[in-house]
């Protein structure tokens, strides 16, 4: 008996989808369009934050030389920075090399280079930290006693740029979100109509299921469990489209954003990040489901 209910149940919910195929499909796109916005933000989040983590990991400290530094005076400022504790190796960088750096790293900016008659970049001594320094006011005296030393013209400490990409990946998350939300919104009110189209068609059947002694409970199942499969199915396709978004991005787009495009690399969301879309996804398909059978549906 409970399994037959259960069939019946199911081949109501399956039939009724079927048989509004269309504007379901409608409900489905619209569903799967809004949280594709929230998981495209997110894949942008995630990319910047793992730009974050990656300058996190990798302390460095760039000291900027003057030209024609003689032997001795390098010897000395090298001594200098080796003497704290919080160094883990220093490297020299000369201008040749930082000259070639740049013209692999930006190569949409070899004309500029071209143009100029004298190489622009200084040599620097790149100093890693270790991976331990948790204070940032020993990094900062320890910049300021290296950058007074005679030679030293200049310093560069990334960390700026970790408190910078960690406030943006916040941004485009909050951004994402209220996005991604008034759509959602929009998605919640478009199922509450179809599921109430969808009441209505049925509405002789309704009466005659109310006859022959069909519980308030039995009757609303079927529109609950359609609000289910549409909420399911759109978010099931916003991350199908996230991750062929994620693969084609770089080849099609990204090589054409030159120096920005590590800034909006799409990341893949992780397990969690997914799973939380997908529950997002039903519980708009059900709310919206539910909204439409209590107030529509008076049984």
């Amino acid at each position: 008996m409970i399994f037959r209910q259960i069939w019946h149940l199911v081949k109501t919910a399956t039939g009724n989808l079927w048989t509004f195929r269309g504007r379901n499909l409608v409900s489905v796109l619209i569903i799967g369009f809004s949280f594709l916005v929230i998981g495209i933000f997110l894949a942008l989040s995630n990319n910047l934050t793992y730009l974050g983590q990656q300058l996190s990991n990798n302390l460095a400290v760039s000291f900027f030389l003057e030209d024609n530094l003689k032997d001795p005076e390098l010897e000395h400022i090298k001594s200098q920075i080796l003497a704290s504790e919080l160094v883990d190796r220093v490297t020299f960088v000369s201008s040749e090399d930082a000259l070639s750096r740049f013209r692999a790293n930006f190569p949409e900016l070899r004309d500029i280079l071209d143009n100029l008659k004298s190489n622009p970049f200084p040599p620097s001594y790149e100093v890693k930290l270790k991976d331990k320094v948790l204070s940032l006011q020993a990094i900062v005296y320890f910049m300021e006693k290296i950058k007074g030393l005679k030679g030293v013209t200049d310093v560069q400490f990334n960390q700026e740029w970790v408190e910078k990409m960690d406030s943006l990946s916040r941004i485009v998350q909050a951004v994402g979100f209220f996005l991604g939300g008034i759509l959602i919104l929009a998605s919640f009110f478009i199922i509450s109509n179809v599921v109430r189209l969808n009441v209505f068609a049925r509405k002789n059947e309704i009466e005659i299921l109310r006859l022959v002694g069909a519980t308030n409970t039995f009757i609303r199942i079927p529109f609950l469990v359609e609000g289910f499969v549409l909420g399911l199915l759109g978010s099931l396709i916003s991350l199908f489209i996230l991750f062929i978004l994620v693969k084609a991005f770089p080849v099609y787009i990204g090589s054409s954003l030159g120096a920005a495009r590590e800034l909006f690399t799409l990341r893949p969301l992780t397990v969690n990040q997914a799973l939380w879309l997908i529950v997002g996804g039903v519980v708009t398909g059900t709310l919206g489901s539910v909204t439409s059978v209590s107030r529509f549906l008076r049984i």
